[in-house]
């Protein structure tokens, strides 16, 4: 099926690259292709290479998958040419990134398992290296990059397989642009393709623009060669978004020019890790750097980001285990080393060291600090600026030290700027959530006690907080209201959570309240606790730091930050109530930990660290581990019984909003405290501006509020049900649909909150659910004025229900429930599939294919062996169905099936009705004049009703 007006957006992108500098060709099919890769290879290596030369070399590149053959893309290929010289070719300059050879092609043939035609080729030295696809304005930008995985099975590995060296896609609508790394299928999601942006992270959306910027040749080769990352662990290629881009840029011209230092102002969240990876691979291979050391402050972090680090580049890090080996790395040939804080200090200390370490002292060494707020405020800092005199420092944050939020220690207070310079690249939470980079965080405050009958605020400052906020029946209570909660927080344990309380005895008593309710049979959660028993176990401020003059990483105590220091308990006591639970872990798990040697209480730390991204852990009890420096996607919900404040609290809350996939849409923060006034504050720092309600969903009694303000209005305008029939005019029918919509969007924030239940709400769920008919009956007549004549007001009202539901109720959710409904139990089975016709005939797009889904969960879901293959045997009985369509349409009418597809390929782009010769122009039999007007008419509506069944909103 094609369409006119997408071959003109087409046009239009190649005119435009040509301008930029690509040289055009015609390039039809593969041997077109293979001809042209021939004669750029000679002219970019300066050479003629015979048949025979370039059969070896093709021979030599048509290996592996996708990671297989980026990493030939970057090697040299050999040949022996017909004297025996051994020979080899560059594929890419990625050095001199823009003395490439650019071409551009469109509409190339490859014929695999389907016959498919590619949109816009960029190649680079007659390598397909970047692919576009487009698709017509209006329509999903998802449709692209569906098709691109579409092409992906069917036909990129055909032939030659060159197809598999693209290394960047291009996904566009003219107004929506978007790009990401050619990563394997299973590793693929929407949600990680990006949008181009300025340094100020504006985003560069429209086709033109971003092809300006992006699809520059210097740019895109840049890109290319110095920001797509071979992840080694994962065997996927990876693609720096624009604020990482411009951070390792500035980082990288810092070095060049000057010996400044600076910091990265990125959000928790964003990828730091590999922002400084790929800075200090860049580093690394400027000759004016002697040495990069990228330093973390604990040895768990050491593990992890090594780990990391060698994922992005195989073997390029040799982690420390002792600072005997740093400071053989430091006075050897390592180029990157990965190490602690204390370590580094120790280094730089410690008499036995100093002679081997004076060799090095005034070479230029760049450091790069990992969240430098949490290892650099203390003596440390001074002393490694003080031995290295001729070093640059580089500190990455997600939450920086302001004046606001700064501590006082003995030099007084220090923020981030004091110590790193200023900032080289910013890119804030509101940047982020707004970019769909990491999630918005709902939050609730959940009272905890009463007293005298009457609710009291749960921050109870002028309370003894031994005697109110530790009562037994106060944490019993929030114990039940976890194991209450907890499924539907976590969607069914779906994803994890961390529970953070207030001191190690509170996390005692909490822990064995968890133990005892689940031998009680009154829950069947997977629990895991880690702690440390030393005096320090509890920060008095809560915001993420410790001295790290105090901190030994050899010591187990020291994997916790340390907390009020005035708490008083037993610490030989406390040691014997983590080995019980300890046991109970092993228990649990099959593992034989224990907290009694410290090599062993490292490796159970780690083993939390494990299977709380895998999933095996429900809520893991903590009282400050974990709350900094882990990752996890799986990590959806976040219970806080603890003051937290400015950076502490971000850190914290961050641990819950990684993006993962559609149904993971916020990161829950339960608080069983008061910390509205310092979630406030720490939103209002960390975001450079008073953006709370762009990062946090509000209070729950605040969207009842306004739900009921919004229910007043919409009786103002339609009393009952029944009136809304008799709305006078499409006026009155718009003011309905608009007051609706904002009731809609109220209900479907509420449903996220524990608590939610219509009961509170001056509306109820009836009333909801009759007033949403009458919602979807004139959404019903909106459409039916669009496709007729374009008369009504309401044609011009964006309904926003797809919107409403557009991470919801989708193809991808009806498949998950139809898999979910294979698996049903008979007795289930009836119930779920009574509930799924519900959601269908309750989503404006989906009602129009209530009937077909339904054919399918009674004729083909029986006879499907393994819910694994619904989707696969969904889209085949679809396209099925959809051709049966279109081929019943064609003869009931007597129409030329192909013309037929150029009439609805040209409705999709121009969104007009077609015009009534055209329609009378596929029509094999002509009619008679007098009846074309009718006919013309009744075989339009039949297309319009095939569009909207087995097309529209159809996006996965």
């Amino acid at each position: 099926m094609t369409s006119q007006p997408e071959q003109i957006l087409e046009n239009n992108l190649v005119t435009q690259l040509e301008r930029l500098g690509y040289k055009k060709v015609a390039i039809r099919d593969e041997n077109d292709l293979l001809s042209n890769l021939k004669s750029q290879l000679e002219k970019h290596n300066k050479v003629q290479l015979s048949e025979n030369d370039f059969k070896q070399i093709l021979n030599y590149i048509n290996k592996g998958n996708v990671f297989d053959r980026a990493k030939i893309l970057r090697d040299r290929v050999p040949y022996t040419n017909a004297q025996g010289d051994n020979k080899t070719v560059e594929l890419i300059n990625q050095i001199h990134w823009c003395q490439n050879q650019f071409q551009v092609t469109q509409q190339i043939a490859m014929e695999g398992a389907h016959k498919n035609r590619y949109d816009v080729t960029i190649l680079i030295n007659g390598l397909p290296l970047v692919q576009i696809e487009l698709k017509r304005r209006g329509l999903e930008l998802k449709e692209a990059f569906n098709q691109t995985n579409r092409y992906e099975r069917h036909s990129y590995w055909a032939g030659h397989g060159l197809f598999q060296f693209v290394q960047v896609f291009v996904i566009s609508n003219g107004v929506n642009t978007k790009y990401y790394a050619n990563a394997p299928l299973k590793a693929r999601s929407f949600k990680q393709t990006f949008y181009w942006a300025d340094e100020k992270n504006r985003l560069i959306t429209q086709l033109a623009s971003f092809s300006e910027l992006f699809l520059e040749p210097c740019h895109i080769s840049k890109m290319i060669t110095k920001y797509v990352v071979l992840n080694e662990s994962q065997k996927i290629l990876m693609v720096l978004r624009p604020y990482q881009f411009y951070a390792v840029e500035a980082i990288v011209e810092r070095v060049k020019t000057t010996t400044k230092f600076g910091h990265v102002w990125h959000t928790t969240g964003s990828g730091k890790t590999l922002t400084s990876f790929k800075a200090a691979q860049i580093l690394t291979n400027l000759k004016e750097v002697h040495k990069v050391v990228f330093v973390v402050d604990r040895k768990d972090l050491d593990y992890q980001t090594t780990k990391e680090f060698n994922s992005f580049s195989q073997g390029s890090i040799d982690g420390t285990n002792n600072t005997s080996t740093l400071v053989k790395q430091l006075s050897g040939d390592s180029k990157l080393i990965v190490t602690t804080i204390q370590k580094l200090n120790t280094a730089i200390s410690k008499k036995k060291y100093l002679s081997k370490m004076e060799a090095i002292k005034n070479e230029r060494v760049v450091f790069i600090f990992d969240e430098c707020h949490r290892s650099q405020f203390s003596d440390t800092h001074k002393n490694i600026n003080k031995f290295f005199k001729n070093c640059q420092m580089f500190g990455f944050t997600g939450t920086p030290i302001f004046e606001d939020n700064a501590f006082s220690n003995k030099y007084g207070k220090r923020t981030t700027s004091m110590l790193f310079g200023d900032c080289l690249h910013k890119y804030v939470i509101t940047d982020a959530i707004r970019d769909e980079n990491v999630l918005k965080f709902s939050v609730e405050y959940i009272r905890t006690f009463k007293k005298k009958d009457h609710i009291l605020d749960i921050n109870v400052e002028a309370i003894d907080e031994a005697e109110v906020m530790n009562a037994p029946v106060r944490l019993d209570n929030i114990t039940d209201y976890i194991i209450a909660n907890h499924n539907r927080k976590t969607h069914s344990r779906e994803f994890t959570a961390i529970f953070c309380v207030s001191s190690v005895p509170t996390l005692i008593e909490y822990y064995k309240l968890l133990l005892q309710k689940k031998e009680e049979g009154k829950h069947n959660l997977r629990l895991a606790t880690i702690f440390s028993y030393s005096a320090n176990e509890e920060d008095k401020e809560a915001v993420g730091f410790m001295d790290d003059d105090d901190f030994d990483p050899a010591q187990p105590e020291s994997l916790s930050m340390a907390a009020e220091p005035e708490a008083k308990y037993n610490s030989q006591h406390t040691k014997d109530e983590l080995e019980n639970f300890i046991i109970h872990y092993n228990k649990q798990f099959g593992t034989n930990y224990t907290s009694r040697d410290n090599q062993s209480y490292y490796n159970y730390y780690n083993d939390i660290a494990k299977r709380v991204k895998h999933r095996q852990i429900d809520v893991l009890v903590v009282v400050n581990m974990f709350l900094t420096g882990f990752d996890s996607k799986h990590l959806n919900t976040l219970y806080v019984d603890k003051n937290l404040k400015y950076h502490g609290l971000i850190q914290a809350y961050s641990r819950t909003n990684r993006i993962l996939n559609e149904v993971k849409s916020q990161g829950n923060i339960v608080c069983f405290r008061n910390l509205k006034s310092a979630t406030d504050q720490a939103i209002t720092l960390f975001s450079n501006i008073n953006a709370k309600d762009e990062i946090i969903i509000q209070p729950y009694e605040e969207y009842v509020a306004k739900f009921n303000h919004s229910f007043t209005a919409l009786l103002a305008i339609a009393p009952t049900v029944n009136s809304v029939t008799d709305l006078p005019s499409e006026e009155e029918e718009m003011a309905f649909i608009q007051a609706f919509r904002e009731i809609m969007r109220l209900k479907n924030v509420l449903s996220t909150f524990t608590e939610f239940k219509f009961d509170d709400l001056s509306m109820n769920e009836q009333s909801f659910e009759d007033y949403k008919s009458k919602y979807l009956d004139l959404f019903d007549k909106a459409k039916s004025h669009q496709q007729k004549e374009k008369v009504s007001i309401l044609s011009d009202i964006d309904f926003e229900l797809e919107l409403i539901h557009r991470d919801e109720i989708n193809v991808t959710y009806i498949l998950k429930l139809l898999a979910k409904l294979k698996d049903a139990s008979p007795q289930e089975h009836e119930k779920q599939k009574q509930a799924l016709v519900e959601i269908i005939a309750g989503d404006t797009q989906l009602r129009s294919k209530r009937e077909l889904i339904e054919k399918f969960i009674n004729e083909n879901l029986p006879y499907i062996a393994d819910s694994d293959d619904v989707p696969e045997e969904f889209e085949s009985y679809w396209n099925e169905e959809r051709k049966e369509a279109l081929k019943k349409l064609s003869e009931d009418e007597s129409l030329d099936n192909e013309k037929l597809q150029e009439v609805i390929g040209k409705y999709l782009f121009t969104e007009k009705k077609p015009l009534r010769d055209d329609v009378i122009g596929m029509m094999n039999t002509r009619p008679a004049l007098k009846e074309r007007a009718s006919i013309a008419e009744r075989v339009t509506e039949k297309i319009l009703g095939f569009i909207e069944i087995f097309i529209n909103g159809l996006a996965a």
